[in-house]
């Protein structure tokens, strides 16, 4: 383990579970078949997709990124404007895999994502289609690298997506944002776009089932959040730092957390949840529905060692 890397607290255990209604097995299957029916639809159209003129190909992805949320029974709700074309680093407060279908149906963008993921089953194809910009988090010695292919991305006129707390939290608790991507938006003069990220159930309180943390699996997560219901994503597009604002990208990236944090849920411990003992069991305390199994490939974070990898 590389001590350079991110870290979060944030377990399955403690952070991942549904207090809320559960939608019932038969609802919970036909939700996943829906989402792996878009999924395949995006893979097969990609191509075809991006022989589009740029406003018919931006209006296609965010019906496709919006529909792939809905299918797990989620309401998108989006708050703020996108405002004009041309380059712009977007950076976000990150949650779950679900954060960047989350995003792409705010505003189509370019995501930087994880080495793994290249690899997934699925989603791996549709990410490498899709011109997702990809990142070794393990080898710091290609991090120069990866920020001026970003770089590059930015002088083009993409938008870039990056997740600059570089681990997934569970909501209730943030991380700081890593400061090696805003140099990308100081080489490329370009405005950076703070954006929050939210998932609510009904009553306002925050939704702990989209949480991907820790050494949770990818196909675990499927199945929590196809069985959760009333959760809601809100996403919220906040004012865009200019470019020259700030000098160096240790402010900017200060500059940026600030307004993600701003007004969103109030840091709370995360504290590991022990397994129920035996004599709980015997006492009718109900348990965590089973999950799928999953390769060790779909984890969250690797290596199994440290969940907070």
């Amino acid at each position: 383990m590389n001590a350079w890397l991110p870290t979060s607290p944030c377990t399955p255990e403690a952070c991942a579970g549904h207090e809320g209604e559960r939608a019932g097995l038969a609802r919970a299957v036909l939700r996943l078949a829906a989402a792996v029916a878009l999924i395949l639809l995006g893979i097969l159209g990609c191509q075809p997709v991006r022989l589009l003129p740029t406003r018919p190909r931006q209006a296609l992805v965010r019906a496709w990124a919006t529909a792939l949320v809905r299918a797990f029974g989620i309401r998108i709700t989006v708050q703020g404007s996108p405002g004009p074309d041309g380059g712009r680093l977007i950076v976000a407060n990150h949650i779950s895999w679900l954060d960047i279908p989350l995003v792409a149906a705010a505003m189509p963008c370019r995501m930087l994502a994880k080495s793994d993921i290249r690899n997934w089953p699925v989603l791996g194809p549709l990410s490498r289609q899709n011109g997702t910009l990809f990142i070794e988090r393990e080898r710091i010695r290609a991090l120069p690298a990866t920020v001026e292919t970003i770089t590059h991305a930015l002088l083009a006129g993409d938008r870039v997506t990056v997740f600059p707390e570089g681990s997934t939290w569970c909501g209730r608790a943030r991380g700081p944002f890593r400061r090696a991507a805003f140099q990308s938006a100081l080489d490329a003069r370009v405005p950076v776009q703070p954006v929050r990220l939210t998932y609510r159930l009904a009553d306002g309180s925050p939704a702990a089932a989209p949480a991907f943390v820790g050494d949770d699996p990818l196909t675990a997560s499927l199945w929590r959040i196809a069985r959760a219901r009333g959760v809601r994503a809100e996403v919220r597009l906040l004012p865009r730092i200019p470019p020259g604002r700030h000098e160096d990208r240790r402010e900017l990236a200060a500059a940026a957390q600030a307004a993600v944090a701003a007004e969103s849920t109030p840091v709370v411990p995360v504290v590991p949840v022990p397994p129920l003992p035996a004599a709980a069991l015997l006492a009718g305390v109900p348990a965590q529905p089973s999950s799928p199994s999953a390769t060790d490939r779909d984890s969250a974070k690797r290596p199994s060692a440290s969940v907070h990898h």
